[in-house]
């Protein structure tokens, strides 16, 4: 018999995590990484950087993962050094010490919902400007230390990486997370086991591990189904941010919404608010409805109970943003709540369509959550405004400038995003209170006190930490794609610290018009090639996946920046994540953006730059348009010229133009004998002292509190009380109203010949007397005369309202009288309203019945 050359069987391989074997002399090192408050303070980041520099590097700034790849002999080296021991010491104490105060019970308690959160490129969960405003408030709601939880998916894959082929095509790459090397722990039951939440899906269950994420003082509990415990088909569900089909996107909603509350069910965690940040958050409602009515309450007294308790933030006006889905899709997920609900199916998805009795309409997130939540609020005043016309048709009976739909503008998290070397500039000019006392511009005074030539030496020094870290970057990829060295070479031997550079990095959507720089090659040219005065020009952005026009304009901008005349002059960065975002927005000189109006919601970008003293150039879009101060940055009117969107983005290219040419540019150049342009610094200060104060997230979340959190808590505990008494009595009257409603009629209407015609004259007052049968209803009515003038564009606006007063009450009868009067001649349109009146009710809209008559 002949011996085989080989007998090998397959190996059936067994994974072994190796936990690193931490000594107990640096188990506060451990504790600090498994807390983020190190991603907003810098003496802990210098100490984890300075353990092991390249390491750190390497970890891509993850003191978890530097700590498990730490070797036994740099522990016991570390443990030796006692100046380092003492730096750990110290850095533990300021964490222990900002830990240990209790959390202001005075304040509601808050369950924050959202699909992104970004609090640092170590933990994949975010894709852009959503995620980093949802991190970004975690932490300020420890730093404020009020009573919040977050929820949130741990994804697998999170968002993409980018990189660029040789032509500039944008690549995706999904890259796994080892969920052991990560800042999370695994949330246990009491009996040590890992907590399991069962969430419904059709006739079966999908199973989702739960991972906390200590961010402070405030837990954000993440979902995650990719376990053996699930099908492929539910695996997947956490595995990318905004991936799959439309059939994924309804799962992971359902998932984020009612998972979440089942989760917090069993985490044993009730809040006074749930706010939904984005509308994908938005089935939370539903399982609330379920829980109450679990507990004996009808479906509108849950109803009642849900909306007074819930908020519902809109960050986009974009019909992309919004998540819509077909009715056969919605009820093969969603069929069986209806009977839950004690409501028809019809009933049901009515609440998610803007016209409940259209069966042709889609089930839109947004809608849903609008009419689930009391409050409703947009991320900046223009941004406010375009939402009460966005969602005006679900409250038919009133315009837009009547809406309930409110505006909190967006801020940034003033320690995540300053820089170290600004924080010493602040520290050592601003009162000690600024920490605690952000919004004060007067203490944001004190920067007009800084030498001129501190900010500038700290601008250069910035500039230069960010050209270095490009280069890096550059060498990094062009070493892994095996393209031509000469361009990294290139661009080193080009970088001029003195040079103006403008940086333009966000999101590659088409709105924010990233082309509009390049409408004009050879004027461009010109700007970028003078030699007396030198501008670089820093693009970074991922464009969606699905976005073919958005990774269109990167491939344009790309082949563009090849070109012999923009080489090392515009320049792509690739992979726009938190690590390259931090340094370019402390280390540009002119953060520009160029959204088409009014299209940019907010916008935070900007925000963060101009902590770090960095001027903006913008539309006045957004936060820019409540934000911009003469003399404290650039700024393109808010007003269109054209309604051609091409015609217009060729006025706002020559206009930006002009301000680089003719202000700009002269103004950075304009130097004294030191070097130093005193007329750029004093545009630094005031966009410092002027601006900033107002633009932080401790700004933003003391308005939340003021301007909802606060009178919705007051409110829904009158409600709750006495076995939801309130809430009951509400309810009823609201239930009467209804039924009557259609019986309420006009009696009598008493006016003067004038008021018939329809010819008036302004200044002059008219009586009006109308009596209206109420069909047994106790004083439930209220009466106005509104008053319509018509705009240029032919759309209606309100002019005047005028308040009728009940004088008179006969049985059913009531007698209404007013006193109408314009001070203004032109052409007006004028119409009767009956509305409900009960002073229980937070706003009209809550309870949306509307009657006109002539």
């Amino acid at each position: 018999m002949k011996i085989k050359a080989s007998n090998a069987n397959h190996p059936c391989w067994k994974p072994v995590i190796v936990k690193s074997n931490m000594p107990a002399e640096l188990s506060k090192l451990e504790e600090l990484a498994r807390n983020m408050w190190w991603v907003w303070n810098y003496e802990a980041r210098d100490l984890f950087r300075d353990i092991d520099p390249t390491l750190y590097r390497e970890a891509k700034h993850n003191p978890v993962l530097l700590l498990e790849r730490l070797s036994f002999t740099r522990k016991e080296e570390i443990i030796k050094d006692k100046a380092l021991m003492k730096r750990i010491d110290e850095v533990y104490k300021k964490f222990r010490k900002y830990m240990d105060v209790e959390p202001d019970r005075t304040r509601p308690s808050v369950a924050y919902f959202c699909m992104e959160y970004g609090i640092h490129s170590a933990l994949k969960i975010y894709s852009g400007g959503l995620g980093m405003l949802a991190g970004d408030y975690v932490k300020e709601a420890s730093d404020s230390n009020v009573d919040m939880c977050a929820v949130g998916f741990l994804y697998r894959y999170g968002y993409f990486t980018q990189s660029l082929a040789m032509d500039g095509q944008q690549i995706a790459n999904y890259e796994a997370q080892n969920f052991g090397a990560l800042p999370i722990e695994q949330q246990k039951n009491e009996d040590g086991t890992p907590m399991v939440i069962d969430v419904p899906y059709l006739n079966f269950h999908v199973h989702a591990y739960v991972w906390r994420v200590n961010v402070g003082r405030v837990k954000l509990y993440l979902l995650d189904t990719d376990n053996e415990m699930n099908s492929e088909f539910d695996r997947s569900i956490t595995h990318a941010l905004y991936g799959g089909d439309w059939e994924n996107r309804l799962k992971q909603e359902i998932l984020l919404g009612i998972g979440g509350m089942l989760m917090l069910k069993k985490l044993g965690i009730k809040k006074d608010i749930y706010h939904c940040n984005e509308g994908h958050a938005a089935l939370c409602n539903l399982q609330r409805l379920c829980d109450y009515i679990d507990e004996g309450l009808t479906f509108n007294q849950a109803l009642e109970l849900v909306r007074a308790s819930s908020l519902y933030t809109v960050h986009t006006p974009v019909p992309a943003g919004h998540d819509y889905f077909e009715e056969s899709l919605f009820g093969k997920y969603m069929g069986g709540y209806p009977e839950r609900l004690g409501i028809t199916w019809d009933e049901f998805i009515g609440m998610g369509r803007t016209n409940p009795d259209d069966h042709g309409e889609k089930f839109c997130m947004s809608t849903f959550a609008c009419n689930t939540c009391q409050e409703v609020n947009g991320v900046s005043w223009l941004h406010g405004e375009v939402s009460k016309k966005m969602f005006n048709n679900i409250w038919s009976g009133y315009y837009p400038e009547e809406s309930h739909v409110g505006y909190v503008t967006n801020g940034v998290h003033f320690p995540t995003w300053c820089s170290t070397e600004w924080r010493k500039i602040y520290a050592k000019y601003l009162d000690a209170s600024h920490m605690s006392d952000q919004s004060n511009e007067e203490i944001w005074h004190g920067i007009y006190n800084c030498p001129d030539e501190e900010i500038w030496k700290a601008r250069q020094v910035m500039k230069e930490k960010l050209f270095k870290y490009v280069g890096e970057q550059y060498t990094e990829t062009w070493l892994k794609n095996q393209g031509d060295p000469q361009r990294v070479v290139k661009l080193l031997e080009n970088f001029n610290p003195n040079a103006l550079v403008i940086g333009f990095c966000r999101r590659f959507a088409t709105y924010k018009r990233a082309h509009l720089l390049f409408t004009d090659l050879e004027r461009l040219s010109k700007i970028v090639n003078n030699p007396d005065r030198p501008v670089i020009f820093l693009f970074a952005g991922k464009a969606h996946p699905a976005d073919g026009a958005g990774q269109g304009l990167i491939k344009k901008i790309y082949e563009i920046s090849q070109r012999a005349e923009f080489q090392a002059k515009v320049i792509f960065v690739e992979d726009y994540d938190f690590l390259l975002a931090r340094r370019l927005v402390s280390g540009v000189d002119i953060w520009m953006n160029t959204p088409t109006r009014p299209l940019e919601a907010s916008g935070t970008s900007g925000e963060k730059a101009l902590m770090n003293g960095i001027v903006n150039l913008s539309v006045k879009d957004g936060w820019w348009l409540e934000g911009y101060r003469e003399g404290a940055g650039w700024a393109l009117t808010e007003k269109r010229t054209y309604q051609n969107q091409e015609y217009q983005d060729r006025l706002d290219a020559a206009t930006i133009y002009s301000l680089l040419e003719d202000e700009i540019i002269p103004l950075y150049y304009d130097r004294d004998k030191n070097g130093i342009s005193k007329g750029w610094i004093k545009v630094i200060k005031n966009s410092i002292a002027q601006i900033a104060p107002h633009y932080t997230m401790k700004r933003q979340l003391d308005d939340y509190y003021n301007k909802f959190y606060n009178k919705m808590r007051d409110r829904f505990q009158k409600l709750q009380a006495n076995d939801c008494r309130l809430a009951k009595e509400i309810v009823l009257w609201k239930e009467i109203v209804a039924e009557r409603w259609d019986d309420i009629k006009v009696v009598s209407m008493k006016k003067e010949e004038d008021l018939i015609n329809g010819v008036i004259e302004a200044g002059r007052k008219y009586d009006i007397e109308i009596v209206v049968d109420e069909a047994g209803l106790d004083d439930a009515i209220g009466l106005e005369l509104v008053t319509l003038y018509t705009d240029t564009e032919g759309k209606d606006h309100v002019s005047h309202v005028d308040s009728f007063t009940m004088t008179k009450r006969e049985g059913n009868l009531y007698t209404f009288n007013a006193t109408h009067c314009l001070d203004n001649a032109g052409s007006f349109k004028v119409c009767y309203r009956i509305f409900p009146k009960n002073d229980n009710l937070p706003h009209r809209q809550d309870f949306c019945y509307v009657k006109w008559f002539m």
